[in-house]
């Protein structure tokens, strides 16, 4: 017998809770900051804190970039602003809580 979620009781293979959860969530924010030596870092903010390690390891290897998670932000190294909304909705946010500043 495979294990059961304790959100929905359904059996773990065919949850749909964490997808459920991406779109209720909040607004994501994309935008760009400068960092050291004139380069641009890609900034995606108000992602769920349970899934903020998940996806920024998802956008590291979708768009090929290094990057971290500090506190509630997801910083990944050059400007990637359209390919981030793009990775985004392949993951299964609605394209109406992504915001590209």
């Amino acid at each position: 017998m495979s294990e059961m979620c304790p959100k929905c009781g359904l059996p773990k293979d065919i949850c749909v809770c964490s997808v459920l959860d991406r779109e209720t969530e909040g607004k994501v924010k994309i935008f760009t900051r400068p960092a050291k030596f004139k380069k641009l870092v890609t900034v995606v903010s108000g992602v769920n804190h349970d899934e903020i390690e998940r996806t920024a390891k998802n956008l590291k290897k979708i768009l090929a970039c290094g990057g971290t998670n500090k506190g509630e932000e997801i910083e990944l190294q050059g400007n990637h602003k359209e390919a981030t909304k793009k990775a985004l909705l392949s993951m299964g946010y609605k394209e109406s809580n992504i915001d590209v500043l």
